[in-house]
């Protein structure tokens, strides 16, 4: 979490607000869904129209991409982002992924889907996303990741994502984290893969995945250094 705390101090700055916001926000409570509201709501400044907690789209793609290829034998491919929030990582695989995919964002936050909305459908003067194949679709959904009996039945992604969003509600409490790790493990296709980008140590997130995946097969891949930081992606796949 330590590059989640330097990342809201970078962005507050950067939107133009206070010192002591980026502060507040790094020391409250991140599975508190008004907290994000208030930062999604802050202005973007320049051509950026996303941010990215960790690392966007292009640092991800190199891990993504062959992913995908082996899953167009369902086509298109189901991606699943939970807590999406205003990330270019859904709209990166919609608009570059050269497969068919049908990706869906899910956010607790109104404010960061209303903005991910209007950037899909070209709002406030700007052009609509292209997508990279012409069969692939792009929606989001407001839900919490924590239960997603409404937004997705069982089994039916083959790449569920989830970037920062483990860290965010662990720091609500452990249990919340494991009702996360089992709605994505719920949703994801008996062959399909899980995975958790993170800054976190293995020594600490491979003993939770493996306690909360049992019958699972849970693998750590090394990204990065990102601007002097080290992350990594935890993968959780269905036994063979």
């Amino acid at each position: 979490m330590a590059a989640l705390r330097r990342t809201l101090h970078v962005a507050s700055l950067a939107a133009g607000t206070h010192r002591t916001l980026a502060g507040s926000l790094a020391d409250s409570c991140l599975a508190d869904r008004c907290l994000w509201d208030k930062l999604h709501a802050q202005p973007r400044q320049g051509s950026v129209r996303t941010f990215d907690w960790f690392f966007g789209f292009e640092e991800a793609q190199g891990l993504l991409l062959p992913l995908l290829q082996e899953a167009r034998s369902a086509s298109p491919a189901r991606v699943l982002d939970v807590g999406c929030g205003t990330s270019n990582l859904c709209t990166g695989l919609y608009t570059k992924c050269p497969y068919p995919v049908d990706v869906l964002g899910v956010d607790f936050s109104p404010v960061a889907l209303a903005h991910m909305n209007s950037l899909l459908e070209g709002g406030q003067g700007q052009t609509p996303l292209t997508p990279g194949h012409l069969a692939s679709r792009l929606h989001f959904v407001q839900a919490d990741a924590q239960n997603l009996d409404q937004v997705a039945p069982s089994g039916s992604f083959q790449l569920v994502l989830d970037k920062g969003t483990w860290d965010a509600v662990a720091r609500g409490g452990r249990p919340g984290a494991y009702k996360l790790l089992s709605e994505c493990l719920r949703v994801l296709s008996p062959q399909g893969t899980l995975i958790q980008f993170s800054d976190e140590d293995p020594d600490v997130r491979l003993p939770c995945l493996e306690q909360g995946a049992r019958g699972w097969t849970v693998t750590v891949q090394e990204l990065g250094p990102f601007r002097g930081i080290t992350y990594f992606a935890y993968m959780v796949r269905g036994c063979d």
